[in-house]
């Protein structure tokens, strides 16, 4: 590991100051992904600056209905909030999904979205990455990758985005808010993530420099009754192969309004539109929930050992809403 100069910072002007004072520097919250992969050398800064202790730890309802919160909270932390478990309880079960309970309560909300790809081509420092070192080319795309992208992906790169809150935040169009030395800023999440392209380097839409302070979810009483659902290759303390959440509202037999979002399928939280608007009007049974997923899918190109995630998304997808349409219908 290379050796490096640790700060932490009181507040987020100081926080913006320490990191713009050595261009390699880095924000650390729980470090729960950062250091491990300093101990691999795939990250390498010269500065730590801690933001554990600035004051972004708080979960409060917005003006509108919505919920506010700060970048420090701790997975542990969001997922035990009634308010989330009421308002939005995939969010709660998309938390309680990932790591495991000590993982979760040193990880926070902001390096939750900031986590980097579980893939083994990308923390192996001896192995060529795209996404580690543009240009030196992608291994997956013809070496190991049952675990990589089915949707979104490029010949440059093929990883996926690894987080579980992630998913459900998509699905419930949540926005990322953030500072810079120039001030405030927002991303909704659905444009936080860049396409992969040809730049896989370039994960996210942050402005250099931008501390994550907080994530707003809009009110969304269909949210209400939502679902999150994670299929992994062991019981505990694994990365998915495939997920989803899902919230759906249904009148007299119809469907109103439906939110999907799919993890483990691309390099970032898949939000599944095509799929909504097919569901949107439509009788809320199988059969349309196949359907659905099906045009969602259209669009996937699995690599040669990968192709199980088109037929485990639409078993997810019709799985989980059939399950929320007959809890509706009780």
């Amino acid at each position: 590991m290379r050796e490096f100069d640790y700060r932490r910072a009181v507040d987020v002007s100081g926080a913006l100051a320490l990191l713009d004072a050595d261009p390699e520097a880095r924000f650390l919250g729980g470090g729960t992904n950062l250091v491990d992969l300093m101990k691999t050398g795939v990250e390498r800064p010269a500065r730590l600056v801690d933001v554990r202790e600035l004051p972004l730890n708080g979960i409060e309802s917005t003006d509108n209905g919505g919920l506010r919160i700060g970048a420090t909270v701790t997975n542990s932390d969001l997922a035990a909030h009634p308010e989330v478990r009421r308002r939005y309880p995939a969010l709660t079960q998309a938390v309680l999904a990932g790591a495991s309970g000590q993982l979760r309560n040193m990880a926070t909300v902001g390096g939750n979205l900031l986590q980097r790809t579980r893939c083994g081509y990308f923390a192996d420092v001896t192995k060529p990455c795209n996404k580690r070192v543009p240009g030196s080319g992608c291994p997956a795309v013809e070496g190991e990758h049952h675990n990589h992208a089915i949707l979104g992906a490029s010949e440059h790169c093929v990883a996926v985005h690894p987080s579980d809150m992630g998913v459900a935040l998509t699905a419930f169009d949540a926005v990322v808010s953030y500072e810079t030395a120039h001030g405030p800023g927002e991303l909704p999440l659905a444009e936080f993530y860049r396409p992969v392209g040809d730049t896989p380097h370039l994960e996210t839409a942050l402005p250099p420099g931008a501390l994550i302070t907080g994530v707003t979810l809009p009110p969304a009483p269909v949210a209400a009754d939502s679902r999150y659902r994670k299929v992994r290759e062991r019981a505990s303390y694994a990365f998915a192969i495939g997920s989803i959440a899902a919230a759906l509202g249904i009148e007299d037999g119809v469907v109103r309004e439906v939110r999907l979002a799919f993890g483990a399928v691309a390099s970032r939280p898949w939000r599944a539109r095509t799929a909504e608007r097919a569901l949107t009007g439509a009788p809320a049974n199988a059969e349309t929930f196949a359907a659905a997923a099906d045009a969602e899918l259209a669009a996937a190109k699995p690599l040669p050992h990968n192709g199980y995630k088109v037929t485990l998304m639409r078993n997810l997808v019709v799985a989980v809403l059939t399950e929320l349409a007959e809890e509706a219908a009780r």
